[in-house]
């Protein structure tokens, strides 16, 4: 038995049987500088040799790798033993079979998910009109992606032997059994998703896979119908027509349809798959876009670098793990399902991978930062070979291999900012990785433009004639920095009649109840207070007014009044028959994340109007789309959406200019954290108003910062860690009275979770101060009495979440029919 080992060592490169270090995009380094045990990777040598000997499968290539690097590439056997033997090479090309489905089709729809020429949710009959027969009109995309549209795994060949125009009348023709009910894997579904890529790009599968995914990536050995010379590398599989099948798909309805579909088709290499997941794997990685881009220097970037051929927040979506009837499927990847057996048993719950008939396997950790990648040629050369199990403990192996975090990506992420810093780039995709480092294609993104902005670009044509009430205070700006007071008083055929101010007053500097009307002095027009004798316009001051306008900036928590204010004033405007228009801006922590329990239903306030989570993830504009539904408001609204902005953006990937939208609401940082930290304000805790880190902290007097500290980081909240100290608000609660606390520290932003942090606080003040804490007030911004009566009864954070862990998954599906800035 023969085996062809590459040395796994970064100066052993030249020595990759076939492969030209040149080509050598994803570097082939020492295990150990991946944080990955050499010796038990060098188990696997045994496990192939054992089922070479078996004859299950005559060779194969197995690379192995983290984020940066692959720390193990070998090929064993042969990728011919008929009609002639000829030994396997690390550079061998092979048939993916039904690998193609994720990597080439999911891919290629999530990218026109992305550019806003497919929705998930759509039916496929409006991207295939012939595809709504035989009851299959309401069968959408997503169902295809996940094999919930109850069509059959394959129809027969004979469908396909008369040409393809009949082929895939045929097709479109088949029945479906209980669609969005059962999980039926098929090919049928994948050929159909292939032909809506064709019908939303103008472009085949495998013509916009080329231009998309593989050539932005540098995937030079990758895509369909290889050439002659890449076919000379390919691995044999079996026979056709008397003749052995050598980079020619193996598939017979992607043969009978020259070779090109969205099930099967794709031939590549595991140089090029390491690619792919390399990318993959940045695309998915929970570092914060802070620490994406941040320089060897220390400091950051201007801004975050996207990692994939997707934004992260496409990529989010594609791994979001969907139960389809017992079976978790994610968008076009496996998750764990029954066709899993080719899953190594120790990946984590966010491992998304596939196989492929011919002997193809591959899985991608996000949360191990890890990729497996195996590749055969199993039906070579009587069809009857066997290689899922093996690929499942390969997987395994590598799993267990882990011995520590992976420095190499770390250092790579931080050249990459670098690099990028330096050029002046905008928004960018990463390609390829030679032996040093990353290699950045610069693509700019374009400005996120704010609804004050695309009003103004407009020429204010959607108030043409109207007279306006304004809500708005100091955060109603444009990208210039103007004022949206100040653009609408000189907006031709526009007429500001009044002006609107919520709490804090129209400056954002006012910290107290009871605010009072005021003037503005540039337009001279006066300002009433809606923080002061009403909280909602009143008839009188409607008076002369056909349109109320809202902009103000939010931030995503649900107790932040401003989201009142404009509910309360739309309630206002369905009352008196007048036009409601929101000037929509950006979420400033991300529109993805939902966390918290949502407010019960008919105990709504001014500091929680509505049954939504402490953090919804939603902008004001969807917000109001949300309220006026299902709040019954008979409002004339619309919204005037912000352009460019994505729905994982946090604020400090907008390039749009901070402004404290509050007196304490200071930072990125402090709007991170209000939700889990600001919700307990109620009770006799400082969170730091009164010192210049208002959120950043939390304490008492009766507090002990060591053992609070203590007790918290051994809790092991991903993203964060507690410091105790020590200190003396000058305002507020325990005003000039020194405070033992903690001051909580946003380790990794994208892992972070307020709301977790919040209730892990509340446990553990529960346990340590039983008699100290006064949680009774805590409900006032909680709005949950369930979770305020377990907090109270001393129950921990596993046993909280889990009470409102339903409603927050019913949330997430309530919402979507609101969502304004994709899936």
């Amino acid at each position: 038995m023969r085996y062809t080992l590459s040395l796994i060592g970064a100066c052993a490169l030249s020595l990759l049987l076939a492969v030209d270090a040149a080509q050598a995009e994803i570097p082939v380094v020492p295990a150990a500088s991946l944080g990955l045990n050499q010796a038990q990777l060098d188990r696997i040598d045994a496990l192939v040799k054992e089922e070479i000997e078996a004859k299950r499968l005559p060779g194969c290539v197995v690379a192995i790798g983290r984020t940066g690097g692959i720390g193990f590439l070998k090929a064993y056997g042969d990728r011919r033993v008929e009609p002639s033997q000829e030994e396997m090479t690390v550079d061998t090309v092979f048939d993916m079979a039904s690998l193609t489905k994720p990597i080439a089709t999911a891919t290629s729809v999530m990218i026109l998910v992305e550019q806003g020429k497919v929705r998930l949710r759509n039916p496929v009959a409006e991207y295939i009109p012939e595809f709504a027969q035989n009851g299959k009109e309401n069968i959408t995309v997503e169902d295809l992606l996940v094999h919930r549209g109850g069509l059959i795994p394959d129809n027969a060949l004979s469908d396909y032997e008369d040409g393809e125009e009949k082929a895939w009348e045929r097709l479109f023709a088949l029945p479906t059994d209980r669609p969005g009910k059962q999980f039926i894997y098929s090919d049928v579904g994948f050929l159909t998703l292939g032909k809506i890529v064709e019908r939303a790009s103008g472009k085949n599968v495998a013509e916009f896979a080329a231009e998309n995914i593989f050539k932005p990536l540098g995937m030079k050995d990758s895509g369909y119908t290889p050439s002659k010379e890449l076919s000379q590398r390919a691995a044999t599989t079996e026979k056709r027509d008397d003749e052995w099948m050598r980079g020619e798909v193996h598939d017979p309805r992607a043969y009978l349809l020259n070779g090109v579909a969205g099930h099967a088709g794709l031939f590549s290499t595991a140089a090029d798959l390491a690619i792919y997941c390399d990318a993959f794997l940045r695309g998915a990685s929970n570092k914060s876009s802070q620490e994406l881009a941040r320089g060897d220097d220390g400091k950051s970037a201007a801004h975050a670098v996207p990692p994939f051929v997707m934004s992260r927040a496409t990529l989010a979506e594609m791994l979001r793990p969907r139960d389809v009837a017992g079976n978790s499927r994610a968008l076009g990847w496996d998750n764990k399902s029954a066709y899993s057996t080719n899953r190594g048993e120790l990946l984590s719950s966010r491992a998304v991978g596939h196989g492929g008939f011919t002997g193809t396997a591959m899985w991608i950790d996000p949360e191990l930062d890890l990729f497996v990648i195996f590749l055969s040629n199993r039906v070579h050369p009587k069809g009857d070979g066997l290689v899922n199990p093996l690929a499942g403990r390969i997987g395994s192996v590598a799993a267990a291999a882990i011995d520590g975090p992976n420095p190499t990506s770390v250092a790579v992420a931080a050249k990459t900012a670098v690099e990028e810093k330096a050029e002046g780039a905008g928004d960018v995709r990463p390609a390829l990785h030679a032996v040093e480092a990353t290699k950045v294609s610069k693509a700019k993104r374009p400005q996120v433009l704010t609804g004050i902005d695309v009003l103004a670009r407009d020429g204010f044509k959607q108030l043409a004639g109207r007279k306006v009430g304004l809500i708005t205070n100091h955060t109603g700006l444009d990208r210039d920095g103007r004022r949206t007071i100040d653009l609408l008083a000189n907006a031709p055929g526009v007429k500001l009649v009044a002006i609107f101010s919520p709490e804090h007053g129209i400056a954002g500097k006012l910290d107290h109840d009871g605010i009072t009307d005021a003037r503005d002095e540039a337009t001279g027009l006066k300002i009433h207070s809606l923080y002061g004798e009403t909280r909602k316009p009143t008839a009188e001051q409607l008076k002369g007014i056909d349109t109320i306008v809202f902009d103000i900036q939010d931030i995503g928590c649900r107790f932040y009044t401003y989201e009142s204010t404009m509910t309360w004033a739309m309630e206002a405007a369905g009352e008196h028959g007048l036009k409601y228009v929101v000037l929509d801006r950006p979420n400033p922590i991300g529109g993805v994340a939902m966390e918290g329990p949502l407010a019960d239903g008919g105990r709504e306030s001014f500091v929680g109007c509505h049954t939504v989570p402490l953090r919804h993830g939603l902008t004001v504009g969807e917000l109001a789309t949300m309220y006026r539904a299902e709040r019954e408001i008979e409002v004339d609204l619309e919204v005037i959406k912000a352009e460019n902005w994505r729905r994982g953006d946090y604020w400090d990937a907008t390039g749009l200019t901070w402004v404290n939208q509050s007196p304490n609401m200071r930072s990125l940082t402090e709007a991170i954290l209000y939700p889990g930290m600001g919700v307990w304000e109620t009770t006799n805790v400082s969170v730091g108003r009164g010192t210049d880190t208002p959120f950043e902290l939390i304490g008492a007097p009766w507090i002990d910062g060591q053992k609070l500290a203590a007790e918290l980081n051994g809790a092991g909240l991903p993203g964060v860690r507690f410091t105790p100290i020590e200190f003396t608000p000058s305002d507020s609660k325990f005003k000039e009275q020194k405070c033992g606390g903690v001051n909580v520290a946003i380790t990794n932003q994208a892992e972070f979770n307020a709301v977790a942090v919040g209730l892990e606080l509340a446990a553990t003040l529960r346990r340590l101060y039983p008699l100290d804490w006064q949680v009774k007030a805590a409900d006032r911004l909680l709005i949950n009495d369930e979770v305020y009566q377990a907090i109270v009864a001393g129950a921990d954070r596993a046993e909280l979440e889990a009470l409102f862990a339903d409603d927050l998954k019913e949330f997430g599906k309530r919402r979507q029919k609101f969502l304004l800035y994709g899936e």
